[in-house]
């Protein structure tokens, strides 16, 4: 009985008051951090109430199951990597491509301490396929906005194949940090500046003349 409604009860409860609201925050912090650790099926309630403090039954009041606590983390993972890259063309703006390289570069290892669980949780959650899609769409997204308030003039089908390389070496600077990745002391740098010329080649010839009338009328 207790299994079937683990299984169907999913719905955690949203606490109104500051310091029910800093609780759930804290379980969640634990929660995550635990996951990314351990694994989705190998971290427990009890674990989750010993990581962050708190006696099991507080975790049991906001979190009736581990499945409601995995729903929750990929909701807000999610809501943070739309933020976070939804930003990004702010930060573009103006920038060189240098700059725009080594922001896009160290994206994933800022990010990753806020969404640490979501690769594991994604691995086994029945809607997997749909949430990868989203976090891929979303970083894909950002980043090409970002390359395209950079560089005005480049095109969007030839931002969105940059994106695509630019996401997979930030991914491969991420797995060099953890540690996940093949490695050597002075291959983070080397990604880095591949990545800064690669950008530069690219981004370059697309952007706007640093003088000149905008419509042109100093060509006459």
């Amino acid at each position: 009985m207790g299994s079937t409604s683990s299984r169907t009860d999913r719905t955690a409860l949203q606490p109104q008051r500051a310091v029910g609201r800093q609780r759930v925050a804290d379980l969640l912090a634990a929660a995550s951090d635990l996951i990314a650790e351990r694994g989705y099926q190998a971290t427990t309630m009890a674990a989750i109430a010993e990581r962050a403090g708190a006696r099991i039954g507080s975790l049991y009041r906001f979190f009736p199951n581990k499945e409601a606590i995995a729903d929750t983390l990929l909701r807000r993972h999610l809501d943070i990597l739309r933020e976070a890259y939804a930003t990004l063309g702010q930060r573009a703006t103006g920038a060189t491509p240098e700059e725009l390289a080594d922001i896009l570069i160290d994206l994933l290892t800022t990010l990753y301490p806020r969404v640490k669980s979501l690769p594991a949780l994604m691995d086994v959650s029945t809607d997997r396929t749909e949430l990868s899609q989203q976090s891929r769409a979303t970083a894909l997204g950002g980043i090409s906005a970002a390359l395209i308030a950079c560089a005005p003039k480049l095109d969007r089908r030839e931002a969105d194949d940059i994106a695509t390389v630019v996401l997979n070496n930030m991914k491969t600077m991420l797995g060099m940090a953890l540690k996940t990745a093949p490695t050597s002391p002075g291959a983070p740098d080397e990604l880095r500046l591949m990545n800064r010329l690669y950008l530069a080649t690219r981004l370059m010839p697309a952007q706007k003349p640093a003088t000149g009338h905008p419509d042109g009328a100093d060509r006459l």
